[in-house]
């Protein structure tokens, strides 16, 4: 069934390494594998705030409404009491993983399921 995988990017491309921080992600790339489709949301005005990065960004993660959010060190506790109210399989540890190499790991069922 066709869904859209929500990536934290250093850089809205495929050979970009993900972005390890959820909350202060510099970007969330959602990748339609239906429609093959890729679209980058720059986080950075987020990122740049002092407090509440993690919330903020919950929340538009929440607007782009993913099947599955890949990201590296795992949302916060404030972020993931947000994520949890969604139907959203997160999966962490892909830091050292550039966009596609999380993708082809997710496809492989290799990553790590928070």
């Amino acid at each position: 069934s066709p869904m859209k995988i929500l990536f934290t990017a250093t850089e809205p491309k495929w050979e970009a390494p993900i972005d390890p921080r959820f909350g202060r992600a510099a970007y969330l790339v959602i990748y339609d594998d239906e429609t093959q489709s890729f679209n980058a949301f720059d986080n950075q005005a987020i990122s740049a705030e002092a407090h509440g990065a993690g919330t903020a960004t919950s929340k538009k993660v929440y607007d782009l409404k993913p099947d599955v959010l890949i990201t590296g060190n795992g949302p916060g506790e404030s972020a993931s009491k947000i994520l949890k109210q969604m139907n959203i399989a997160i999966y962490v540890d892909a830091g050292d993983m550039t966009l596609r190499q999380s993708y082809e790991a997710f496809c492989n069922g290799t990553l790590k399921a928070l």
